[in-house]
């Protein structure tokens, strides 16, 4: 008994129509190469096994080593699937050209982060690097920068090599002039200070009203001697000058100070003096002000007479006076201690290399002369 339908049934007539249909073609061929490859008809090349895996992956699955599932395929089974259901693969591909492009920008911006940070770390190694290697010059260069430092290498400061050559008169004659320098650059800030005091007293003296004028301005003189006197005051207890080599940006700055102190101290006398006319209680201020260097201070105390007399002339001033008048004092006992300390400095010095010709056998006649008046051997 066949097993084939009958030639006019329905299902003959749909058979029929399946094997003109493209796949039924494809399906045909594909049965008979594996046909062929089971009965060892066809040889098991490796072009022909390829072309066999090739049509059996495009079926049954992609290739694991294949981006591409369809690019084994055969042209006309991958045509009749692009033609049937492109939608399908062509999202297919977008979607893996994504991510690729994808991997493609992580990389290149891990590259890109990488290079970025070698560069950076290279230029902040160079600085330093070039900082190391540059040659040191003096602050007289005007190229900072390490050039011409071979010109340099010899290079002492005037200041150096003129403290060298210097006589033993000549040093000290430098400590009494830095003494009376000090002095003079406080003056010279005082007055800056007054400057308004000064030009009331010049215009009262040039076209100033008949009466001050016949009592030779004498309450505009009066105003700017005690402005001169306090800001003297100021300027000492505050350390002007005291230092030798410090900035001028530091000494003007101590300067302003003993001008706001100034400045302050009349403001309380004017309301002390509205408190008095109006009958009202006196108001109490604060006349403390910074004492300069209170470690100096503390080394070195004045000697009990010369405190007797500090409190003698304290006395005589104003209570609003004293405390200013009392720290110019002590600086100034500060001032004349490290005078005093450096000429007895200098004065070593010139003994120790007095002593020193004489163990050599090279005294001089001044050696000779000085030993004999000044009860030396």
């Amino acid at each position: 008994m066949s097993s084939h339908p009958p030639r006019n049934s329905p299902r003959a007539s749909s058979l029929r129509r399946a094997e003109k249909s493209p796949s039924f073609s494809i399906l045909s061929k594909l049965v008979q190469v594996k046909a062929l490859v089971s009965s060892k008809v066809l040889p098991r090349s490796s072009s022909s096994l390829s072309v066999a895996m090739g049509w059996f992956d495009g079926w049954f699955g992609p290739s694991a080593s294949s981006d591409d599932p369809l690019k084994s395929l055969d042209p006309k089974l991958r045509e009749y699937l692009e033609r049937e259901s492109p939608v399908k693969i062509q999202q297919q591909q977008q979607v893996q050209e994504a991510e690729k492009k994808a991997i493609r920008v992580a990389a290149q911006a891990a590259l890109a982060a990488e290079a970025s940070a070698q560069a950076r770390a290279q230029s902040q190694s160079q600085p330093q690097d070039a900082a190391a290697e540059r040659p040191i010059v003096p602050k007289e260069s005007l190229f900072q920068d390490g050039r011409y430092a071979h010109l340099w290498k010899t290079y002492r400061p005037y200041a150096e090599v003129e403290a060298e050559t210097k006589t033993d008169h000549e040093k000290l004659m430098d400590v009494l002039d830095g003494f009376k320098q000090r002095k003079h650059n406080i003056g010279r800030a005082a007055l800056e200070n007054c400057a308004i005091q000064q030009e009331e007293w010049v215009n009262c003296m040039k076209s100033g009203d008949w009466e001050d004028r016949m009592q030779m301005c004498r309450r505009q003189v009066q105003k700017f001697e005690r402005c001169y006197t306090m800001q003297t005051r100021f300027l000492k207890a505050l350390g002007y000058q005291s230092i030798n080599g410090r900035s001028a940006q530091v000494e003007e700055d101590i300067q302003m100070h003993a001008d706001q102190l100034y400045g302050r101290m009349i403001e309380q006398e004017e309301a002390v003096e509205a408190a008095k006319k109006e009958g009202l209680p006196v108001p109490k201020f604060d006349f403390t002000i910074p004492v300069a260097a209170p470690a100096a201070a503390a080394a070195h105390t004045p000697r009990p007479d010369l405190e007797t007399s500090w409190k003698e002339k304290l006395e005589q001033l104003p209570e609003s006076e004293r405390t200013a008048e009392e720290a110019a004092l002590r600086a100034d006992f500060q001032a004349n201690v490290e005078v005093a300390k450096n000429v007895q400095k200098l004065w070593d010095e010139q003994e120790k290399e007095k002593e020193r010709r004489k163990a050599e056998g090279k005294a001089t006649i001044v050696d000779r002369i000085s030993g004999t008046f000044g009860g030396g051997k």
